[in-house]
């Protein structure tokens, strides 16, 4: 490696760079003769895909180089040649209409410019163009130089192990797995002429998690979606008709901020159970219930005409005479679906008798599929678990919480959630008090919304946070690609780490 150097430059490939290409590659390949493209195919490439073609200068002299044509997926995963994927050096091959993957046909650097990390540039590069093409992955068969020296004693198969297990060493398979590169299969006879590789070759991909099959010009998914938490003050409610109004000027305000969410606290409604403080809490709380379908019915249609999916944080809910803790997500597409609590916390069974839920599951929407908890659920993480194998990205969690310590078992066991599942996760509960509500005299609350830990996330892991026992909205941004980065790049990679080899987690129904 030369000792000083004033400039590195990454571009596309130029025709006037032929010579200093050739040279690079020539030193880059000393264990192949005749290892470098001639002047005319440079040009014909140059001619199919312009854009594909990187090389990386220092100090204005081309030092290295990736080389792509665009191919159909089952061509690139399929048993071939180098020869053949090239199309017999004519890349006659490259298929712009049809082709899915970017096939990286050649990446090298010049030995003096080694240990740089100027490789990394050019792949960090490749994938950005594969990213900005809309194409599936990129795929391409990497050379085992060092397995010559260990042929006589093990497998290319057996040699592919040991180089994962990082027992073995070999300067190109190393280092395109540490580029998140994923192995599809060993090939035989790949490169005529690669006595150094045995004419083995590693086929690898790497899966553009921002791909869309058939990408839409309206309705498409967004990245970024905005969440609306109500931090709901309760108060006396003369009627229904007062729940409503009250309701409908929170959605108002957070339709107002083009919100996609609007989550409601847990048993929110209770100011209703006045009118029948004079029954036990078991009775009160059962004729309330009857309010539960009338508003469920009342939130379809703010819905429908603010645009917004709602989440009805909780009710009860009697069904065969059993009482229940339910919500709905009421879809601005005009549907609704009911979810329920499947944990019931002692002061419920003990006080209103209520059972719980054996249903878990997640909800597909237009912005994603989110998970819904009330309360108490999130403090059992294999809810939660199971709803991220489904491929939850936002969990929400309307509660009610009487006292800090309640409220800080909620707050933490939310922040776990994120955390553990790779999620955000959306918590919003009730403030203020109830004298003349049994059993719902007072509450505690702080409304807010929690991320993953790690570089992309507040360093905290808590994006949005209300004031605390205060009424008020949050509004607040959430980035589903960053989610999508975290899975497959993120510092540790949680729910991909998993020894599902020693532990599971499954639904009995």
């Amino acid at each position: 490696m030369q000792t000083e150097i004033n400039k590195v430059e990454l571009r596309n490939l130029k025709l006037e760079d032929y010579k200093q290409l050739k040279n690079s590659m020539i030193k880059a390949y000393c264990e192949i003769d005749g290892a470098y493209w001639m002047e005319e195919e440079i040009e014909n490439l140059l001619d199919i895909f312009p854009e594909g073609q990187l090389v990386i200068l220092v100090d204005d002299k081309v030092v290295g180089a990736a080389l792509s044509l665009i191919v159909d997926y089952k061509k690139a995963v399929a048993n071939h040649t180098y020869q053949k994927i090239t199309g017999n050096y004519t890349f006659s091959t490259h298929d712009e209409v049809n082709g899915e993957v970017l096939y990286g046909i050649d990446v090298f650097i010049d030995p003096q410019f080694r240990g740089l990390r100027l490789g990394r540039r050019l792949y960090d590069a490749r994938k950005e163009l594969c990213e900005q093409l809309n194409l599936k992955s990129i795929i391409f068969a990497g050379r085992i130089p060092n397995y010559t020296e260990h042929a006589d004693t093990i497998t290319p198969k057996e040699y592919l192990e040991k180089v994962k297990l990082k027992e073995l060493y070999d300067p190109v398979l190393s280092f395109q797995l540490s580029n998140d590169f994923h192995v599809i299969k060993i090939m035989k006879n790949y490169l005529e002429g690669d006595i150094s590789s045995q004419e083995y070759a590693v086929l690898l991909e790497w899966n553009n998690i921002y791909y869309e099959k058939s990408p839409k010009l309206i309705n498409t998914r967004k990245s970024i979606i905005r969440l609306g938490l109500v931090q709901w003050q309760m108060r006396p409610l003369a009627n229904l008709e007062a729940l409503f109004e009250q309701s409908e000027f929170f959605i108002d305000v957070v339709s107002g901020y083009n919100s996609d969410f609007c989550l409601f606290p847990e048993l929110f409604i209770a100011p209703l159970m006045a009118d029948f403080n004079h029954l036990n809490e078991a009775d009160a709380i059962r004729e309330i219930s009857h309010f539960t379908e009338p508003i469920r019915k009342k939130f379809q249609e703010f819905a429908i005409a603010y645009n917004i999916n709602i989440i009805t944080g909780s009710m009860p809910y009697t069904e065969d005479g059993n009482l229940y803790n339910v919500g709905f997500l009421c879809k601005r597409d005009g549907t609704s679906e009911m979810y329920t609590k499947i944990h019931i916390t002692p002061n419920e069974v003990q006080y209103w008798g209520m059972v719980g839920g054996s249903e878990i599951r997640t909800f597909d929407t237009d912005c994603g599929k989110i998970g819904i908890m009330i309360c108490y659920d999130v403090e059992f993480p294999e809810l939660s678990r199971l709803m991220a194998d489904e491929g939850m990205e936002i969990l929400f969690v309307p509660f009610l919480t009487d006292t800090q310590n309640a409220y800080s078992r909620v707050k933490l066991c939310a922040q776990a959630r994120a955390i553990e599942n790779e999620c955000y996760v959306a918590i919003a509960g009730c403030v203020g008090n109830l004298p003349k509500v049994n059993n719902m005299d007072i509450q505690y609350a702080q409304a807010a919304v929690f991320t993953p830990s790690d570089f992309a996330f507040p360093s905290n892991g808590v994006k949005a946070e209300a004031t605390p026992n205060t009424e008020m909205t949050l509004i607040a941004d959430v980035d589903l690609d960053m989610l999508k980065k975290l899975h497959e790049m993120g510092s540790v990679r949680i729910l991909k780490d998993r020894r599902k080899d020693l532990y599971q987690i499954k639904k009995l129904k």
